[in-house]
């Protein structure tokens, strides 16, 4: 049996198991929607039914917030340590699930098991990351002047809202729900509606592992409903969310009633940019990767190649080559390095952006069509003899296109840059460690790799400027968004206090 069947035999009994079905889990039990809606879910890969989801409107949220509500006091108050047990287990389950998690995150979003079985194990990751840092989450300061000593410390906020994408939606959830849970809140979870399959495993994952009932809760359904509900609702501190710019800046007006704190991370336009004294193997092994790879649906994907143009024609030649050897097949198959979109309406979105490159006269290197026949399937793309202004360089496409621009000198390639409405990533190829610096200190991004791809190192901040969001996960910094610290001030000995009112 290959490998391709072998998995889709043990993709078949998993699918089987929920009987067509995914309903919501609020207060440790299954529920589907009060109203008894469902909406139906499609595999990216053939467009076969995968499920009829829980249509959850504010009745659904409601409950959820409530449970949350209920279970916080308890949860914030358990021992650091005991929360780190509970999410070692969390972690411990995942990683004995990796391949179920996988099998279903290929069959909900259509990316390759080539990159879902490293993501499912990065989730069990995520988990154990913060699990080890929950018994110092509430660690704080000691700020002595010669009349107080001030102790600052942490507390958890309170119920939060989490709100994720149908990108790599396992990974995605663990990077939210994880530093959450570590830091004492509890949490109503809000998937994406075209992958809600392996949210409902991570619930189960967790509700397995003993996590206390109402302390996650996943409520499915869609952003209009279930989503604004969540963001509106009094009983939700504050909203991470993973998405769409044009969602974020909605869910900031959504939660402006009840003064949501929130954490977005958003779209980017990222560039690449290649110097012509870099290593030029591997700055396009990097290239290739960075866009190609997870289908180039992914927000910090270098979407933009910036390449010197004393180097441009022969790094060009060889990207081509790379590209149109891309395998483009069936996301079971552990060959395949590019799978189907995750869905019609993407798929319309992207081979859109085909006819726009050449009616702005750019040229299309390789690619520049939709795979016929059943499925979202689009052949890996490329783009030259582009423009910064053009929109194939300014709008995030999101999807296995990249657009190359050449540049002259530092100056231009700087400019070019910092040219979009983004400020997510980039990365920067040269040997030149002055440059490197001076390039990186003007870059206007919230990360920036030198001389790699993306590489997540789980206690440096992530996030961007600009439209691609507000705030940073990973390490303390996620604890800053997830709690609030508090200053107590004792006085050092009988100092002296300004008198009023007495005669």
């Amino acid at each position: 049996m290959s490998d391709l069947a072998t998995h889709q035999a043990k993709l078949a009994p998993l699918l089987a198991r929920r009987n067509g079905s995914i309903v919501n889990l609020i207060n440790g039990a299954s529920v589907p929607a009060a109203s008894g809606a469902t909406f139906a879910t499609t595999s990216p890969v053939d467009g076969s039914h995968i499920a009829d989801v829980a249509r959850s409107d504010a009745a659904d949220v409601d409950a959820a917030a409530k449970a949350a509500k209920a279970a916080f006091p308890a949860w914030a108050a358990m021992d650091g340590k005991a929360r780190k047990k509970l999410l070692h287990k969390v972690a411990d389950l995942i990683v004995e699930r990796a391949e179920d998690i996988a099998l279903c995150e290929c069959w909900d979003t259509g990316q390759a098991y080539k990159f879902m079985s490293k993501a499912a194990l990065r989730g069990g990751e995520n988990f154990r990351f913060f699990a080890d840092m929950a018994p110092a989450a509430r660690d704080g300061q000691s700020l002595p002047t010669n009349s107080h000593m001030n102790v600052t410390s942490r507390v958890p906020m309170g119920p939060v809202g989490v709100i994720t994408p149908w990108n790599t939606p396992f990974m995605l959830s663990t990077w939210k729900i994880a530093p959450a849970l570590a830091a004492g809140c509890t949490v109503v979870h809000k998937p994406a509606e075209f992958s809600p399959h392996t949210a409902r495993l991570l619930a189960e994952i967790c509700h397995e592992a003993g996590l206390p009932d109402g302390v996650l809760n996943l409520v499915n359904g869609m952003g209009e409903e279930a989503g604004r509900a969540l963001s509106e609702h009094p009983d939700i501190k504050a909203i991470a969310f993973v998405g769409e710019t044009k969602t974020g800046s909605a869910i900031m007006k959504q939660g402006a009633d009840t003064l949501k704190r929130v954490h977005f991370e958003l779209g980017g336009k990222n560039p690449v940019v290649v110097f012509e004294d870099a290593d030029l193997e591997r700055a396009l092994d990097a290239a290739v990767f960075m866009i190609y790879s997870l289908n180039g649906e992914r927000c910090t994907s270098s979407s933009r190649l910036l390449v010197q143009r004393a180097i441009a024609e022969d790094f060009q030649k060889k990207l081509i080559a790379r590209v149109n050897a891309l395998k483009v097949g069936h996301p079971l198959d552990p060959k395949t390095e590019i799978g189907p979109l995750i869905h019609q309406t993407h798929l319309d979105k992207v081979v859109s952006y085909f006819d726009i490159a050449k009616a702005e006269g750019a040229s299309i290197a390789a690619g520049g069509h939709a795979i016929d026949g059943p499925g979202c399937y689009v052949h890996p793309t490329l783009f030259t003899n582009a423009k910064p202004d053009m929109r194939i360089a300014q709008e995030e496409i999101f999807g296995p296109v990249l657009t190359v621009i050449p540049f002259e000198d530092e100056a231009d390639a700087l400019s070019i840059a910092n040219s979009v409405a983004y400020g997510l990533a980039g990365y920067l190829w040269t040997n030149d460690i002055t440059r490197a610096l001076r390039f990186s200190n003007a870059m206007e991004a919230g990360m920036i790799w030198v001389n790699s791809e993306n590489v997540r190192h789980l206690p440096t901040p992530f996030g961007g400027v600009k439209s691609s969001g507000i705030g940073r996960d990973g390490g303390h910094w996620s604890f800053d968004f997830y709690m609030e610290t508090k200053n107590i001030a004792f006085a050092m000995g009988a100092h002296k206090i300004t008198q009023l009112g007495r005669r």
